[in-house]
């Protein structure tokens, strides 16, 4: 059970998906930053995410960064990391450094450091529906094959809710998500019943189930990536070995989707408003430097982009899909050259592929009565609220940023904006807790 190699540890090359391969659709692709080492150098397993100014903020190997939909580039400080932050909803950043330190960051790029996590993290955090921050740990714990934990952003104490043994899994790169069902999922890379790596189920207070495990021989094995859950209420992810797509339900029915060609290595999808998978390709592609690529529930394939060096390359992280529709993802590589000559120190992208802008969520869940954050565009001006169609009270903080309040007899259901430009819906329903 060694642990893969920085190398090894990248975006699915999805080249070849189940039978049918569609051609690319319109887009539109920009190169919206070149890292020159100075405002960070080769961002590697991070997705970007979007803050309550509108911006996006990622990890690079030496520094935090902030970007704006139009490439204004910042640094902001000089923590490193191999994976991304999340927006919390005290309105910092929390990720975890390299040195296995826990920090949070502002948008203006002070830094605090809140003590240590048990083992390397290359999978980052989550802000679960009881206020904490959820993570994995690939090493560590009382076996050596590393944890699950979970920390409160009030007083940064910090509990275990597992040790992985081995025999259970081993090496957990994944981010864990939240389900709708309150439990988290994730996957590891080794362990399980052939040792070639699981899916996984923990609730909030740590009763721990192997939901599927790998077999050798199968299509697909050794999973490196994160699980996403879809509209239909699956959970989606890929594996390392043998490249596959699969989907999964919460009671652990599996199957493969979409069989991959190509470097078969796993990065996490995402799904957009307009209910495809998205997801990035590390190598392969037109030009052997890796793809943006879109996968149908259903299997069918399409190539969004294929980078060439010059607009970017080997894309390790996953998308996000901003508030005005477009995706942005890093590059590991490529682009300006001069920096780390030949291989570049990597890019920062977007790709508009038509869909139009909504709102989302800081926080996607809440009970009656709370208040949240919701990020979007456009909101200077809005007249109302609602959430699936009950009208909720509000406060505009920004063109970018609203709270609002949960309100009595509220439903679960998509949360509407009536801004001056027209009404905004948000991407996924609000889950109104009991």
């Amino acid at each position: 059970m060694t642990k893969l190699s920085a190398w090894k540890m990248a975006g699915a090359v999805l080249v070849l998906c189940a039978a049918t391969v569609i051609a690319a659709e319109a887009q539109t692709f920009s190169t919206l930053a070149e890292f020159d080492g100075t405002d960070g150098s080769r961002p590697e397993f991070m997705s970007l995410v979007q803050g309550r100014d509108g911006h996006f903020y990622g990890m690079t190997s030496s520094s935090a960064f902030r970007i704006s939909d139009q490439g204004t580039l910042n640094s902001l400080t000089g923590v490193a990391s191999m994976n991304g932050l999340v927006l919390a909803v005290d309105g910092e950043f929390y990720g975890v450094a390299t040195s296995t330190l826990l920090f949070s960051i502002t948008a203006n790029g002070a830094l605090h450091y809140h003590g240590s996590v048990p083992g390397d993290a290359y999978g980052g955090l989550v802000q679960a529906s009881d206020g904490y921050l959820y993570g994995t740990t690939f090493q560590g714990g009382a076996y050596g094959y590393g944890t699950i934990f979970k920390v409160s952003p009030r007083d940064y104490g910090l509990t275990i809710i597992h040790n992985f043994d081995g025999a259970d899994g081993t090496q957990s790169y994944s981010t864990l998500i939240q389900a709708t069902d309150g439990n988290f999922y994730g996957t590891t890379y080794l362990g399980g019943d052939y040792d070639a790596g699981t899916v996984f189920k923990i609730t909030p207070t740590g009763n721990f189930a192997i939901l599927h495990s790998f077999k050798p021989g199968d299509q697909g094995t050794q999973p490196t990536a994160g699980l996403v859950q879809a509209s239909d209420g699956n959970l989606y992810g890929t594996t390392y070995r043998g490249g596959t797509v699969f989907r999964i339900s919460t009671n652990g029915d599996f199957q493969t989707i979409c069989s991959l060609d190509g470097t078969p290595y796993g990065a996490v999808l995402i799904q957009a408003t307009d209910g495809n998978l998205y997801g990035t390709a590390f190598g392969g592609g037109a030009n052997g430097y890796g793809d943006v690529v879109k996968i149908t529930l259903n299997g069918e394939f399409t190539v969004v982009h294929s980078f060439d060096n010059v607009d970017g390359a080997n894309p390790w992280g996953g998308l996000v899909q901003g508030t005005d529709g477009k995706l942005y993802g890093a590059t590991t590589f490529g682009g300006d050259t001069n920096c780390s000559y030949p291989d570049g120190c990597g890019t920062v992208f977007s790709i508009d592929v038509s869909l139009g802008p909504f709102v989302a969520f800081v926080h996607g869940s809440g009970r009656v009565g709370q208040t949240g954050g919701i990020l979007g565009q456009g909101f200077t001006g809005t007249t109302s609220v609602s959430l699936n169609g009950t009208p909720a009270q509000f406060t505009v903080f920004s063109d970018t940023f609203i709270r609002a309040t949960v309100p009595p007899g509220a439903t679960t259901g998509f949360v509407t904006v009536a801004t001056p430009s027209g009404t905004l819906t948000s991407n996924v329903p609000f889950r109104v807790l009991q």
